[in-house]
């Protein structure tokens, strides 16, 4: 008898063991359509995560076994699967997770990544990709105009804001070092130098490394009250290096920092990088989507004069993740730092193999996500959508600052920090002993906020304070659940407090 995982049978036709016909498909998609939609249904009244051991969720998921070597009919596993994703994971979509840039993910991208998904297009060549590339194209465009960037610049979708950040900083590299970088090397010319202030995000260390510049090339700028780059300092760095005989090459402005939302001030910044002839970028993977919104500082609004971009459609857009964006305000420089081969002609007419924008040579379909999002909502919606976010974030502040057990420490952008100072230790603030004792405690908080469901902050520290920390990037979020912050906060503080005030 024949094994009926064979690959061709005897009459010819050849019967995958992953194949599936129409009808099957249909029932099991049908299926998992409905328990996804249960889910999102159910995510506010589930805890935003739960507080297990590694080794309990991979029990509960039987990961301990051996790869089978059989087959199994794809209901009933699909089906389970789905069920322990929905009882073992941390919900970003949850109102009340604060914890890290992450937004829940738009409905029309869930759909969207099952169309992108089903069509497989590999989005690196235009012959392989042809609507996909001319989407991601228009995509690109749309997100240019969203944040007031000129539209006719170049860029790429890519996994997130690190790969963002490098993709700029690998056309930086090709366009100022002076000699032909990618054929020499860095080691064949002066030092580049690249100037960052003391907040910006760790990919700056990740491309210095992977561009060969090394981690010494990058000059850390420190910062004013406000965590904003010292521009004043910046101009004497870049004096001391080019006196040196090196080659200031780019300067980062972070447009919304991961801590506090701290914006650089871009406008002075972009000035100073026109006089010197030095390469302009702006991180923006947090903060560049509000340059969008009315309630914008102005010098957000600067990073439409950066040389490059950054910024993330899986924060402020709401696209299910993987979904970054470099914007390149010269197409050509694109190219000049990644393609190896003359441009692609299609019908007599240019058509764009993403390869030659980028470093990857298979591409996934990750723009039609964020261009269905954006087709979905338009603009103004989504104008409207980050500023209540941002407004949102306002009201924990001044929730928290209304607290007689919480001290407020910055608000910027989305972006609020604070700590829990018990009532009777707050005419000793600043005093060694308890700022430790209060480091701790803030520590221990975190941690049972973290594993608690009820909410999720991370952390930050500012100005020596261990600090709660909580983000908005949230469209589910809703006043009632910012205003509930506070008294979570501060009760579960005065249990821990009570249970380590005897240290102090």
């Amino acid at each position: 008898m024949r094994d009926k995982e064979h690959a061709v049978e005897d009459d010819g036709e050849r019967r995958a063991p992953l194949a599936m016909d129409a009808a099957e498909f249909r029932a099991l998609g049908h299926r998992l359509v409905d328990q996804v939609a249960a889910l999102l249904e159910s995510i506010p009244q589930r805890p935003v995560t739960r507080d297990e051991s590694p080794s309990a969720v991979r029990e509960a998921l039987g990961l301990d076994g051996p790869l089978p070597e059989a087959g199994a009919a794809p209901g009933p596993f699909l089906e389970r699967t789905a069920q322990l994703l929905f009882d073992h994971s941390l919900f970003n979509a949850h109102p009340r997770f604060f914890g890290y840039i992450t937004a829940p993910p738009a409905p029309i991208g869930v759909l969207g990544d099952l169309l992108a998904a089903a069509v497989n297009a590999n989005v690196g060549a235009w012959t392989l990709s042809p609507a996909a590339t001319e989407i991601e194209a228009q995509t690109v465009r749309w997100i240019a105009a969203l944040i007031g960037y000129p539209t006719d610049c170049g860029g790429l979708l890519v996994s997130g804001g690190n790969m963002a950040n490098l993709v700029c900083f690998a056309a930086a590299r090709a366009a100022k070092a002076g000699w032909n970088v990618r054929e020499r090397g860095v080691g064949t010319g002066p030092a580049m130098r690249v100037y960052a202030s003391l907040e910006t995000h760790t990919w700056i260390q990740k491309a210095a490394d992977l561009a060969g510049l090394g981690t010494a090339s990058i000059r850390w700028i420190p910062t004013d009250a406000r965590l904003r780059m010292d521009a004043a300092a910046l101009w004497r760095r870049m004096d001391e290096d080019a006196a040196a005989g090196d080659v200031p090459c780019m300067v980062v402005g972070t447009a919304g920092s991961v801590s506090t939302g701290a914006i650089d001030p871009l406008r002075e910044i972009a000035a100073l990088c026109r006089e010197r002839g030095v390469w302009f970028h702006v991180d923006g993977a947090y903060g560049g989507f509000a340059a969008a919104a009315p309630e914008a500082p102005d010098d957000l609004r600067a990073l439409t004069v950066a040389d490059s971009v950054a910024v993330d459609p899986h924060k402020w857009l709401y696209a299910p993740l993987e979904a970054g964006c470099a914007l390149v305000r010269d197409p050509e420089a694109l190219r000049a730092a990644f393609a190896y081969h003359p441009p692609y002609y299609h019908w007599n007419e240019r058509a764009t193999n993403y390869v030659d924008y980028g470093p990857q040579n298979s591409r996934g379909f990750r723009a039609l996500k964020v261009w269905l999002a954006l087709r979905h909502a338009g603009a103004a919606a989504y104008r409207r959508m980050i500023g209540d976010d941002i407004r949102l974030a306002q009201t924990m502040a001044a929730a928290v600052e209304a607290h007689p057990d919480l001290e407020l420490a910055t608000q910027e952008l989305s972006i609020t920090t604070f700590r829990f100072v018990p009532r009777a230790l707050r005419a000793k603030i600043g005093d060694a002993s308890v700022e430790a004792h209060l480091d701790a405690l803030n520590r221990e908080l975190l941690d049972r906020l973290q594993r608690g469901g009820e909410l999720f902050v991370s952390n930050a520290v500012v100005g020596g304070r261990y600090l709660l920390r909580a983000c908005i990037v949230n469209f589910h979020t809703t006043r009632a659940d910012v205003e509930a912050v506070p008294e979570i906060v501060a009760r579960t503080g005065r249990a821990i407090d009570a249970e380590m005030r005897p240290s102090v």
